[in-house]
């Protein structure tokens, strides 16, 4: 697994390009894999081979209060160390490889391991912290200290696949028709400043947060200095893993509304803030002061998978394309029309939301 950064070969750039896609039901429908990958396959072009992934949420409903970690290893040592790590602070309900399905379009795959885990009762105690947060540290010291081991997934009834190669092929590799969920995200890569390898590819995640992202964030080094000082480590060097860390930060850690996290990360420009109401004007001020260091800048299309939801959001300018559809209780969201319309033909309605304006879906309330 050749980590962002560390490329062999020289200096490069690559132009932009990349693809999202994702599929929700309202109603909690659970969806197989194969819709988002004939989504995502239809922006082939927009790919480079580089990167794709998936995250499917409600997959693992006979796990679902446990952690689902998934693990990218190196080696045989350290999947022997991570797990040394992972029984002394967590309950092991099932272990097992992660089905995988040998295609000659996927090569040079690390050891794919997936654990249900729950944290210890001891270690929690001691720690004197939530459960959320206490697995969360595990998962930073272990992406951070144990070299050669990535937990890439960490959420309860969620799961990221990713890999080298094209999206669909990654889909297909992952045997991603055999799981079923109420919600999917999808991404095909196309590397801008680094190369591409497993751990680099989106999704991110971080507990039951995933994020796929389109385009570049120039504003990276300073949301990455400002993240950090929250007990995050951004050891990949790329910049959804920063987006990632930041919608955490906000919602998990400081209790924002998705509504709010969008004025932060997308805030409005100062003109369009003091046009606003009285009331209005001062919130969207208090956010732009107090989280000055969490403005990304740059353009970008960002998909927001949680557990319940899917968000989407445009930089302010929108500088990247978004297509949002629906039909009866399901929403499609990407980054064409066209593959939105390959899965569902007929729909009730379309829209392309505007910069900076967050498009929030939840299940249906029962």
């Amino acid at each position: 697994m050749l980590r962002e950064g560390k490329s062999t070969a020289g200096d490069f750039r690559i132009p932009s390009g990349c693809a999202v896609s994702s599929v929700f039901s309202r109603s909690g429908k659970r969806l197989d894999g194969s819709d988002i990958i004939r989504s995502i396959e239809i922006m082939h072009d927009r790919s480079n081979g580089l990167g794709g992934g998936f995250a499917g949420y409600g997959i693992y409903p006979e796990y679902a209060e446990q952690y689902a970690f998934h693990v990218f290893y190196n080696n045989v040592k350290a999947k022997e160390e991570c797990e040394k790590f992972i029984n002394e602070h967590f309950d092991v309900v099932n272990l097992s490889k992660i089905p995988i399905r040998k295609i000659p379009q996927i090569t040079d795959e690390p050891l794919i391991w997936r654990y249900f885990v729950t944290p210890l009762h001891t270690k929690l105690a001691e720690s004197q912290l939530d459960e959320d947060e206490f697995t969360a540290r595990c998962v930073n010291r272990v992406n951070t200290f144990i070299d050669g081991a990535y937990i890439f997934s960490s959420g309860k009834n969620m799961g990221v696949f990713k890999a080298v190669g094209y999206p669909e092929d990654v889909g297909r590799f992952y045997r991603l028709d055999e799981y079923a969920g109420y919600c999917w995200t999808a991404h095909g890569r196309y590397p801008t400043n680094t190369p591409g390898w497993w751990g680099g590819a989106h999704p991110f995640a971080l507990l039951d947060l995933s994020v796929v992202h389109n385009g570049e964030i120039s504003s990276y080094d300073a949301n990455r200095r400002c993240i950090e000082m929250y007990g995050y480590n951004c050891n990949l060097l790329t910049d959804t893993e920063v987006i990632t860390y930041i919608f955490d930060y906000l919602v998990r850690r400081q209790g924002l509304t998705l509504q709010e996290v969008a004025n932060v990360i997308a805030a409005p420009f100062w003109t369009t803030i003091q046009n606003k109401d009285p009331e209005e004007r001062e919130r969207l001020t208090y956010l732009r002061n107090v989280y000055s260091g969490l403005l990304v800048t740059g353009p970008f299309s960002i998909l927001v998978g949680f557990t319940g939801g899917l968000m989407a959001l445009n930089d302010r300018l929108k500088l990247r394309s978004m297509v949002v559809g629906e039909k009866g209780d399901m929403v499609y969201i990407a980054s064409e029309e066209s593959a939105i319309r390959v899965i569902q033909p007929t729909l009730d309605r379309v829209w392309a939301p505007a910069g900076g304006e967050p498009v929030i879906f939840t299940l249906d309330k029962k």
